[in-house]
Order: structure tokens, then C-alpha cells, then sequence
């Protein structure tokens, strides 16, 4: 199998190509990816001498036909993903999200691709103020990010449903692991606490994600890409529901930092309190989480003690104009 994975230089993407070296090494890699600021060729050491590496641009029509001719499969990771910034400026969501969905989508027709794996997210759901969501419920997005994963999600099933192109929809919850782009929140809190620097927390701390470790995320997108039937939605979460505050005491003893680093900030603009993934559906193809949390989240803490020259010129390049812009210049930090 040939596989393309865009998006392959971030953050799950890139862990999505070291599971596949590990889990099936027989499988040829294409990495197309654009380099923009999340995604980082050191994400991808060690294996870089395995796969195939295009920089590129999912929304450039050129860019796509050149590596996808000759793929089997495309698992499509390429997208802007952080909420704070698709508030301030929504364009290059729409662009990538949405618009790159469609140039991946029309070369798959084109050319005959056997399986297009789009990577959706729980958050497309809006917000589950109880029980879980299953893939059958309505999508409410209430942010431009969720906005434009949904108007992807969407697309990609139109493309099955009008052209028999053979998509499957994967919908997952809140990843966490190593090579994440500090500013989320596991990275950005354990990087913070390092430095001795305060970790802001949205609100009363109350909102509620549920977590899954990367590599169990990539093994159930291996499910779906091996077992998955086309035209369907799979749920993919961890079944660790933790709120902010837990996450972020959580997140400080396994750094062994203070407490009093923690500090509420002004909650974001239409913070939707609450993610619940029901993922039965998948777990009847036999993929179950396996990464127990507590010690998940350990690893994860230590990767990010064990690598600062991986983190430290991230966060004083263009991470460090985006936390002045919205975080300091706007009294959340």
C-alpha cells in the first residue's frame, strides 16, 4: 500500500506516520505537508529517511495531482486547528479546512484513489451539555474552527454519496502526546511551568474535553483505513473526561511545578463547555483505547521535559508574537 498522508509534518499527522512505520512497515509513505507554522520537519527524525517528504499546499490544485497519482489511500491530517486563532482571523481555516478538503477530494475522484480517510473532530457536534455523541446527531458547530472541520466532514461525504469517491469520516476527541505545538494546552502548560511562567486557564475552568492518547487515535484511524466501510463516521475517543481545572493539576504534578503557576483568565468567546464521543461504532471493528490516561499523560509531560530543543525555538519564534498579540496584550496571561 501507498499512502499519503497530508498534513504529515503536524502534530498527529506526524505521529500518524511513526505509528505506520511501526505498526505496518511495508507500506510506502508520501508526506505532503506546507510547513506553515505548526508543522515542523523535526516532527518527523527518525523516519525521514523511510518516507517520502513534498512541502506543498493541499488548496494548490498542482501541488496535490503531483503526489497523489500513484497513492492508494489519503489520510487527510492537513488543517488549521487551534479555536483562538480561527476567532481572530478565519481565513486560513476556510482555506485549508474546507477548500484544501476539496482539491484532495476531486484529484481522489480524478484519479481513482481506493480509500480518503478525512480527519474530522468531536467538536463538529458543538456542545453535549450531557450523555455522548453518536455519529447519527446533528452537527452544530459553534467556533470557525468546528465550523470549517464541519463543512469538511460534510463535503467528504458528499463526495461518497455523489461520486462513490470511498470516503470514511473520522471523528476524534482531544489528542494529546508528544510533538504537539505548545500552544495547546498539555504542551503549553508543561512548557510554561518549566520556565516558571503562569498557565492560563479559560473561565471558572469548568469546561469538559474528553482525551485520547495520539497513538491510540492513530491506531483507530488504521482500523478505519483497514476495516472502516465507505460512506460512514467513526467516532474515535478515549473515554477520559477530565474538565480544565483536573487537567491542569493533573498536567502541574506530573511536572512537579505549583500550583499557584495556575492563574483564570478571561474565558474564551463562545467556549462550548462540554465534548462527549460515544465510539461503540468503532469499537465493533475490534479498536479499543489502550493508553491508560494517568500514565499517557506522564509520558507525555516527560517527552516535553526530556526535549526543550525541540520546544524552545518554537516558543521563541512565531509562537512568541501570537502569545504577546492574544494572550498578554489581551490580559489572559
Amino acid at each position: 500500500m501507498r499512502i499519503l498522508v497530508t498534513g504529515g509534518a503536524g502534530f498527529i499527522g506526524s505521529n500518524f506516520v511513526h505509528f505506520l512505520r511501526r505498526e505496518r512497515p511495508d507500506c510506502d509513505i508520501v508526506v505532503l505537508d506546507k510547513l506553515t507554522y505548526a508543522g515542523n520537519p523535526a516532527n518527523l527524525e527518525g523516519v525521514e529517511d523511510e518516507i517520502e517528504f513534498i512541502k506543498g499546499d493541499v488548496a494548490e490544485f498542482e501541488d496535490v495531482e503531483a503526489v497523489v497519482a500513484g497513492c492508494d489511500s489519503i489520510v487527510n491530517f492537513a488543517a488549521e486547528t487551534h479555536v483562538d486563532r480561527s476567532i481572530v482571523d478565519a481565513d486560513a481555516f476556510i482555506r485549508t479546512d474546507i477548500y484544501g478538503a476539496y482539491v484532495l477530494l476531486e484529484t481522489a475522484r480524478a484519479l481513482g484513489v481506493e480509500c480518503f480517510i478525512q480527519i474530522s473532530t468531536d467538536e463538529v457536534y458543538g456542545e453535549v451539555a450531557e450523555g455522548f455523541s453518536v455519529e447519527t446527531d446533528p452537527l452544530m458547530p459553534r467556533n470557525p474552527y468546528a465550523a470549517s472541520k464541519a463543512g469538511a466532514d460534510r463535503l467528504a461525504y458528499s463526495y461518497w454519496a455523489t461520486h462513490g469517491v470511498p470516503v470514511i469520516i473520522s471523528r476524534g476527541s482531544n489528542n494529546y502526546g508528544p510533538r504537539q505545538y505548545p500552544e495547546k494546552l498539555i504542551p503549553l502548560f508543561v512548557t510554561n511551568a518549566i520556565d516558571g511562567l503562569e498557565c492560563p486557564i479559560y473561565g471558572e475552568g469548568k469546561a469538559v474535553r474528553d482525551w485520547i492518547h495520539v497513538d491510540d487515535h492513530c491506531r483507530g484511524i488504521l482500523t478505519m483505513l483497514e476495516q472502516g466501510e465507505p460512506g460512514e463516521v467513526y467516532n474515535c475517543g478515549g473515554g477520559n473526561l477530565r474538565d480544565t481545572n483536573q487537567m491542569a493539576e493533573g498536567i502541574l504534578g506530573a511536572a512537579e511545578a505549583p500550583l499557584d503557576l495556575l492563574k483564570h483568565v478571561p474565558d474564551r468567546v463562545g467556549h462550548d463547555m462540554r465534548y462527549a464521543l460515544d465510539s461503540s461504532k468503532l469499537e465493533r471493528l475490534g479498536w479499543k483505547p489502550e493508553v491508560d490516561f494517568a500514565e499517557g499523560l506522564r509520558r507525555t509531560v516527560q517527552w516535553y521535559k526530556d526535549n526543550e530543543d525541540w520546544w524552545r525555538p518554537i516558543k521563541s519564534g512565531e509562537f512568541k508574537q501570537w502569545w504577546k498579540h492574544y494572550y498578554l496584550d489581551q490580559g489572559r496571561g
